[in-house]
């Protein structure tokens, strides 16, 4: 069984209160998530993040194929940093953190992404064939999607 971590760190050139306001609201991953990969909440997701709230998505990860994707937040810091989850999914484990530190012209963001496919050996190779390269693209978009709404700056 594999287990891996992807880290992605970016520099945002805005306040740590519009950052952690944007990144916390889970009604807003739609708009930092690459459109093909029909990405759509199905269950509540207004208000203020916290600890123990399940968030349900539905979303095509891989070859176009449907899933029911449900994660759990399981810490939060304000404006530091929050956790993410899985509890139903693609994965044998996820766990996706979240980390917001202000510097020196905005506020340096660093996802640390845990986790283990499905299938022993056969989610291995996967991983080294398909699933990194789709987590790159996707953390890729996402990255475009920020500089979009809130500017460029590279770390």
């Amino acid at each position: 069984m594999g287990f891996y971590q992807f880290r992605q760190k970016q520099l945002i050139p805005a306040g740590l209160d519009q950052v952690w306001n944007f990144i916390s609201n889970p009604a807003n991953l739609s708009k930092i998530t690459p459109p093909g990969m029909d990405f759509t909440i199905t269950s509540e997701s207004e208000g203020e993040m916290y600890p123990g709230q399940i968030i349900s998505y539905k979303v095509k990860p891989l070859f176009n194929i449907p899933t029911t994707w449900v994660t759990e937040i399981t810490h939060v810091k304000e404006k530091h940093y929050f956790v993410d989850e899985q509890r139903i999914g693609p994965y044998q484990m996820w766990h996706h953190e979240h980390f917001l530190k202000e510097v020196p012209g905005g506020v340096e963001m660093m996802d640390i992404i845990s986790y283990q496919p499905p299938l022993g050996f056969l989610g291995a190779i996967a991983n080294r064939l398909i699933i990194k390269k789709k987590l790159a693209q996707i953390f890729a978009y996402r990255k475009a999607a920020l500089e979009t709404m809130f500017g460029k700056q590279d770390v």
